[in-house]
């Protein structure tokens, strides 16, 4: 499912980089990956007893579908997505990324050591090592402060005794994803609560696009490319309910590092996804990169999403105005969605599909607060023309 997943991002990659007949691809420098936002519904799914794996794909084939609808009808609802509603949804996608840079930092959640001072000490250097290098260096070096980062912390990892290479020599040489391994079989339930999710997801997706165009280019991302955005995540993700491999999702730390580094040519992302496509097919690849440590990691990233909040308050001040509506917008729709974020169970008096839907994705509600405000609140009044004299 691990090989799967990668193949299933690689596509995407590729579909993402031209935006083929204004349908399929954004045109936009994105790399997507699995998307944290379907795990907690696909976990269940597949652990019911009734149930498992292949209602899991079933239920991803036709979420997956459900969004290329989203995808082709998104220019009859662009109107939903007024810049103080993607600046809301892309501030409150950096700053949802803060635990998940910090946890990396102090070790990776759930880990044995996390939170020792070997892992904060090896995250700091990375960290320092980037910003001196991103502030101080020139040419490439500036530009790649962030790979240069995680190598320097890698190699100081590695001589702490951080690093095994055990996994990476019993993997295997080569692994091709197996079509229909794990069966497809359906189930409403689960249709219809995986299927939300994928609407969630594209609604991330935009904001994630939006992100991109306005730290990369300085402009909002077209009808085009958000469609075809949309739709090249979707398709991959239904090749990855035949494969077995999990849905895709533009990935947000990847946007933080195109937006801080300014890097957007397309053969840099062409390599990217032949190294995924790579990783895929060879396992031994695969488990190199699984020897980073989480402190390595986070060291060297947390600076790159720091820079998506950024993005989004540039989208705020610039494209929409720093109104007092569209402060109050703004404010309650990241305050409802990063508070509910700090608590594990904040709808446990609610349906499991509702807590499901709803309780694990604050940008879905940063996305509703602030459309629904949008609607509803009084524009406001146009400043009267100045008198000629």
């Amino acid at each position: 499912m691990m090989q799967a997943s990668l193949f299933v991002a690689a596509i995407a990659i590729f579909l993402q980089l031209y935006n083929l007949g204004g349908l399929v691809g954004s045109g936009l420098p994105v790399i997507v990956g699995s998307g944290f936002a379907f795990i907690a519904t696909m976990v269940s799914i597949a652990a019911n007893p009734s149930l498992g794996i292949s209602y899991m794909l079933g239920a991803q084939l036709v979420g997956a579908s459900v969004a290329i609808g989203v995808g082709l009808v998104f220019k009859h609802i662009r109107f939903l997505f007024a810049p103080v509603v993607t600046s809301s949804v892309v501030i409150t996608i950096g700053i949802s990324l803060y635990r998940t840079a910090l946890g990396y930092m102090a070790g990776g959640t759930g880990s044995a050591d996390f939170g020792s001072p070997l892992n904060w000490g090896v995250a700091m250097f990375t960290l320092i090592v980037t910003l001196v290098l991103g502030n101080f260096g020139k040419g490439v070096v500036k530009t790649a402060s962030t790979l240069f980062g995680l190598v320097a912390g890698y190699i100081l990892a590695f001589f702490m005794g951080m690093i095994s290479f055990d996994s990476v020599t019993s993997a295997g040489w080569f692994q091709a994803p197996q079509p229909l391994h794990f069966g497809l079989d359906f189930d409403a339930a689960a249709i219809v609560s995986l299927a939300l999710v994928f609407v969630i997801s594209a609604v991330q997706d935009i904001g994630q696009f939006e992100a991109t165009s306005g730290g990369a280019f300085n402009r909002r991302a077209t009808d085009k490319e958000i469609t075809g955005g949309i739709i090249g995540n979707s398709l991959s993700s239904l090749v990855g309910a035949f494969t077995g491999g999990a849905p895709a999702a533009t990935a947000g730390q990847n946007v933080g590092i195109v937006v801080s580094s300014g890097v957007t040519a397309k053969p840099v992302f062409i390599l990217a996804g032949v190294l995924v496509l790579i990783t895929s097919l060879v396992p031994k690849a695969a488990a190199v990169f699984l020897t980073i440590p989480s402190a390595v990691l986070g060291g060297a990233t947390v600076t790159v999403f720091g820079s998506i909040a950024m993005t989004g308050i540039t989208i705020l001040s610039n494209a929409a105005g720093l109104s007092r509506r569209n402060l109050t917008i703004a404010g309650l729709a990241i305050a409802m969605a990063i508070g509910l974020s700090y608590f594990p169970e904040p709808f446990a008096g609610f349906p499991a599909w509702f807590q499901s839907v709803f309780g694990t994705s604050p940008v879905l509600i940063a996305a509703l607060v602030s459309i629904i405000l949008n609607l509803v609140l009084p524009a406001e009044p146009k400043p009267a023309p100045a008198e000629q004299k």
